[in-house]
């Protein structure tokens, strides 16, 4: 997929993101938007998967760590086929597919149920020394916050990914610099990001988390890299494509109201059309 179909497909999950948290009328919008281009990069030029088999054995798998930001998600496997688009609009609804984070029981395309902050790594290590020690092919991906890592779970998997030399591992922070009670470094400074990361042994690659070139050749590079795990520290903007969301941390976890969803699903198409004059 090229360049500016990557983009507007990011539009598009941003718009799936902001139509299923305006129906639950709760939910996390901040850190999924800021997380809507990793989300994309992966699923529509990443990874080896297939929504017609969802749990094929050669499958790359992927693990979201931060799962609160599950609309994301939700909304790159719904444009990818994996079920409906019209089910992101039953989210977090009793007794639907799509609750408030990753069912790998209930959804199509997770590979893992996830939320409680710091344990998506662990689980994310594990399947990818399964797959050195059975000799698989399959490559391993997982997204965590920069809020996250203030976790310590995080970094005993990573002394642990990086000791095995996981060079199947790839380990992506949406760096976007908040977190529920604000500000990262006010809150619990994980900084510096990279030399945590470099001290247990992980190539470390430092991007606009938000530029399709430098994704795509973080992603090449992490490919590239062997006989050690890859940490691509994603800088983001939370709120990412909605003005009122944007660098706010009070939109970390609040649905918008009715007025509110006009406003950001015209910022949305306005973005869009400008994609579409390039």
């Amino acid at each position: 997929m090229d360049k500016l179909k990557l983009q507007q497909t990011a539009n598009q999950l941003r718009k799936h993101i902001v139509s299923s948290l305006h129906a639950a009328k709760c939910g996390h919008p901040g850190g999924s938007l800021s997380a809507a281009d990793i989300m994309t990069y992966l699923y529509f030029e990443e990874m080896n998967v297939d929504p017609a088999n969802p749990k094929k054995a050669d499958r790359d798998r992927f693990v979201l760590s931060k799962g609160h930001i599950a609309p994301a998600l939700y909304a790159a496997l719904a444009e990818k086929g994996y079920f409906p688009k019209e089910e992101l609009l039953k989210l977090r609804k009793t007794g639907e597919m799509l609750q408030g984070h990753p069912d790998m029981k209930g959804t199509p395309g997770v590979d893992m149920s996830s939320g409680s902050l710091g344990q998506g790594i662990s689980v994310a290590v594990g399947m990818a020394l399964s797959a050195k020690l059975s000799d698989e092919s399959y490559r391993v991906y997982t997204i965590l916050g920069d809020g996250e890592i203030q976790e310590g779970q995080v970094w005993e998997a990573a002394m642990f990914a990086g000791h095995r030399k996981l060079d199947n591992l790839v380990v992506v922070v949406d760096n976007n610099g908040l977190q529920i009670d604000g500000n990262v470094d006010d809150v619990c400074s994980p900084y510096p990001i990279a030399d945590k990361f470099k001290a247990f042994n992980f190539h470390v690659i430092t991007i606009d988390g938000h530029d399709f070139d430098a994704i795509d050749a973080a992603f090449k590079e992490a490919k590239e890299t062997k006989g050690m795990p890859t940490a691509i520290i994603a800088k983001t903007v939370k709120g990412k494509g909605v003005s009122f969301m944007e660098n706010q941390a009070s939109w970390h976890g609040a649905a918008p109201n009715d007025e509110q969803y006009e406003i950001a699903m015209a910022d949305l198409e306005k973005v869009g059309e400008a994609l579409c004059q390039k």
